[in-house]
């Protein structure tokens, strides 16, 4: 049924706003197209990112959907870092504070002009959560569309995962094992083309957590960047808004704490990144909502995982898109796992959506719940007196040899110490390396220890050596390594008075992380510490560092005394 009015009438008025209608035919629009709803397409594409350097063709797609539904598109433009572009060097400083920026430019666009509704599109790490963030503030009729996975490349004979694995690679090469030649042929097969990382990382994580949240169509996650049916999601993703538009659907109306806690149990059964539990705060807080850190072990420790997808497991996501994706993983979950009475973006509960759904079609692949890859799921919060609000690890990608772990702390103030002392052999089987001041506001930024996790496996040693760091990793981390230690060092928090030579004990079984050191001798150590100084030379890292919160709360940044927003 179509709407009489819509928002954006505020400024089509012919006579108290002739201005505006002049600009509006300045744009080669008539009157026709005018009285339409107002359709905004907030594309991150750009030039310089794999997972984002094909959007303007789904773009293209998206407009054909919103016309031939009735609508008027515009399309807009926001940023997108790379992520593994970022790594090991002071421009992953700036990767998660652009989350923010992303979410603001896409509401300033979105009220400015009064739209009616939006389309999203984005593919990798932050910008996808940035998104999802975005339309829980801004609360009007939303549909994000993901770019969608790479297809992994091929060398000797094995399908890729992603850069991370010519990281270690790199290794190799130092020290002798590997020609360099033969490294340039693994540099140039991993990644094949256009799209998102062919691996569950971050990306495809949180990709494929919005169709369990409620913002893409669902099968579109998994969906790969090259093929015509990610064009397919586009163009009814284009038409579904308009829809929704005509429906006066909004994401608040539909999208709650139930959809939240759904999304949770999804991300715990594909085995999924580190990182959700610092975007998936951040939405829900967009959303009016706050999660507990105790919340991820109720959901995991209950949670089968049932993704086998590397890093964690064997197969790449054109595997997992095969067997079934997100909605063959929710079919096996079922209603003993989710509330199949939550609405997705098309409108039906997902009851409705996976009633004629044949779940997974490879148990290879996407397990059953009878017969899991691990009757728990992967993310484990651990807490102690080194991390008394917390601190995350993915057990599924821990050596069994290392789930439980003593061994003296090599502590080092800041990544890039920690990588050299690897790399000229510093570091030795046993040890507990420690990586601090690299937290939201000492980093700034909270940015990602791929270098560190990458140089611990390229030299042997990530089934012998654990990491703890307030800082946070990539999706594509394994091996015991132990991110987001809260409060951070350069807050005050227990991390920052660690010494060379502490013991450190670490039980993922029993969640526990501790530092063997007394509470009277913590607290001497506290008296004599003068906090480090931010880091921070921009503008722009400088307002992230004074108003973001901690990792547990999203590290967003939040005006004092602001809330759910």
């Amino acid at each position: 049924m179509k709407k009489e009015s819509y928002r954006s009438d505020q400024m089509k008025s012919e006579v108290f706003n002739a201005g505006n209608m002049t600009l509006l035919y300045g744009l080669g629009l008539d009157k026709e197209d005018i009285r339409r709803p107002f359709i905004g397409i907030a594309n991150s594409w750009n030039e310089i990112h794999p997972g984002h350097k094909h959007l303007r063709e789904l773009s293209a797609a998206v407009k054909e959907g919103i016309l031939a539904a009735g609508g008027q598109p515009f399309e807009f433009n926001t940023i997108a870092l790379c992520d593994g572009l970022t790594q090991g060097h002071p421009g992953m400083c700036y990767v998660l504070p652009s989350r923010d920026l992303i979410a603001d430019s896409i509401e300033i666009n979105a009220q400015g002009h009064q739209l009616d509704g939006l389309v999203m599109i984005a593919s990798c790490d932050k910008i996808v959560p940035a998104m999802a963030m975005a339309a829980g503030r801004i609360n009007i009729p939303s549909i994000l569309v993901t770019g969608g996975p790479m297809v992994g490349g091929m060398f000797h004979g094995q399908r890729m995962g992603g850069a991370w694995m010519v990281r270690e690679a790199a290794a190799k090469v130092a020290r002798g094992e590997m020609p360099p030649e033969e490294y340039e042929r693994m540099q140039k097969s991993v990644c094949s083309g256009v799209g998102s990382c062919p691996m569950m990382g971050t990306a495809n994580t949180m990709s494929c957590l919005m169709e369990t949240l409620g913002l893409t169509l669902p099968g579109c996650g998994s969906c790969h960047a090259v093929t015509a049916e990610k064009l397919r999601y586009a163009r009814n993703s284009g038409k579904r808004i308009v829809e929704m538009v005509q429906e006066d659907i909004k994401p608040r109306d539909y999208i709650d704490y139930g959809s939240i806690v759904n999304t949770l149990r999804v991300s715990a059964a594909i085995g999924g990144s580190t990182n959700t539990v610092i975007h998936m705060p951040a939405i829900a807080k967009a959303f009016g909502y706050e999660l507990e850190p105790e919340l991820f072990n109720e959901i995991g420790d209950s949670t089968p995982w049932m993704g086998n997808v590397i890093p964690s497991g064997k197969y790449t996501m054109l595997e997992f898109d095969q067997a079934g994706g997100t909605p063959a993983v929710m079919k096996e979950l079922g209603g003993n796992y989710l509330d199949m009475s939550r609405r997705c973006v098309t409108g039906r509960t997902w009851e409705e959506e996976l009633r004629d759904n044949p779940g997974s079609q490879d148990h290879a692949v996407i397990t059953t719940t009878d017969d899991p890859l691990r009757p728990d799921s992967g993310l484990c919060v651990l807490r102690g007196n080194l991390a008394p609000v917390g601190a995350v690890v993915k057990r599924t990608g821990v050596h069994p040899d290392m789930l439980v772990h003593r061994g003296p702390a090599r502590v080092f103030d800041g990544e890039d110490a920690a990588v050299e002392a690897i790399r000229s052999g510093a570091i030795h089987a046993g040890d507990v390396i420690v990586i601090r001041y690299e937290g939201p506001k000492g980093g700034p930024g909270m940015r990602e220890m791929l270098n560190p996790t990458t140089a611990l496996i390229g030299y042997g040693l990530g089934q012998s050596t654990a990491l703890v760091t307030d800082g946070r990793f990539s999706g594509a981390s394994h091996g015991p390594c132990v991110g987001h230690v809260a409060p951070e060092a350069a807050e005050g928090g227990p991390i920052a008075f660690v010494q060379e030579g502490d013991m450190i004990s670490i039980s993922i079984p029993d969640k526990l992380i501790s530092l063997e050191v007394s509470e009277e001798e913590l607290a001497r150590r506290k008296k004599s510490w003068h906090s480090a100084p931010l880091k921070a030379e921009s503008h722009y890292l400088k307002r992230f560092q004074y108003l973001v919160t901690d990792a547990w709360h999203g590290a967003v940044m939040e005006v004092p005394g602001e809330k759910g927003m």
